[in-house]
C-alpha cells in the first residue's frame, strides 16, 4: 500500500470521525477514533529517510503513546498519563535537533499563556478539592507547553505548526471539560488533534531535508 493511499485513508477516516461522529454506532466510535492514528503510525515508520536518527524513532514512538492515550482517555487520568508520555517523546525528538532556537517572543507568549491557563483551569480544579486531578493537569500543561517551546529547535514549520495545533486542541479540551461547554467542541478538538499528529508525521521527512541542506 503506497504512502499516498495511506494518507488518503487517513484523511477519509479522520474527516468521517470528526464531522460524522454522531452517525457512528456507539460500539464502533473508538474503532473509528483509532484508525486515523494507526494509519499515521504506519506512515511514520514507513517514512524513507537516509538515516534512522533519533528524530525518526522518537516521533514514531510518540504517536504510539498518543494512540494508546486516545483509547484510555475514557479513564481520564490514565489517558492523560499516556498523552504526557507521548509528549515527552516529542520533546526528546525536538531536543535531539539543533537546527534553530526558540525566539524570545515565542518564549514570552507561551509562558504567559501557560500561566494564564494554569491559574484559570488548574486553579479551578484545586478549588473544587480534586487535588490529584489538579496536579495531573498541571503536569500535563507544563509538558505540552515545553513541547511547543522545543518544537522551534527543529527548524521545521510542520513540527512547529503541529505543536501549536496540539496546544490548541488540548486547550479546547480542558476548557470544555473543566470550565464551560465549548460549541462544536468535538469537531474543534479532533480536527486540531489529527492535524497536529499528521504534521508531526510529515515533519520526519521535512526535518531530514532541512539538515541535509548545504550550509
Amino acid at each position: 500500500m503506497t504512502r499516498k493511499l495511506l494518507i488518503l485513508f487517513f484523511l477519509g477516516f479522520g474527516f468521517y470521525y470528526v464531522f460524522f461522529f454522531e452517525s457512528i454506532d456507539a460500539s464502533l466510535k473508538m474503532v473509528f477514533k483509532l484508525i486515523p492514528m494507526v494509519l499515521l503510525i504506519g506512515l511514520a515508520f514507513s517514512t524513507k529517510v537516509p538515516l534512522k536518527a533519533p528524530y525518526y524513532w522518537l516521533i514514531s514512538i510518540g504517536l504510539i503513546f498518543c494512540a494508546i492515550g486516545d483509547y484510555t482517555l475514557q479513564w481520564f487520568i490514565i489517558g492523560l498519563s499516556f498523552f504526557l508520555i507521548g509528549h515527552v517523546f516529542y520533546i526528546f525528538a525536538f531536543r535531539s535537533t539543533d537546527v534553530s532556537t526558540t525566539p524570545i517572543y515565542v518564549k514570552i507568549l507561551l509562558s504567559t499563556y501557560g500561566l494564564f491557563m494554569l491559574a484559570w483551569i488548574a486553579g479551578s480544579i484545586f478549588k473544587n478539592g480534586d487535588t490529584v486531578l489538579a496536579i495531573a493537569v498541571v503536569a500535563y500543561m507544563l509538558v505540552i507547553l515545553m513541547m511547543g517551546w522545543t518544537s522551534f529547535r527543529t527548524g521545521s514549520p510542520l513540527a512547529i505548526a503541529g505543536a501549536l495545533l496540539f496546544i490548541t486542541s488540548d486547550s479546547i479540551l480542558a476548557i470544555d471539560k473543566f470550565m464551560f461547554a465549548v460549541p462544536y467542541s468535538h469537531e474543534l478538538i479532533m480536527f486540531t488533534y489529527y492535524g497536529a499528529q499528521f504534521l508531526f508525521m510529515l515533519s520526519i521527512s521535512q526535518f531530514f531535508k532541512i539538515v541535509q541542506k548545504p550550509k
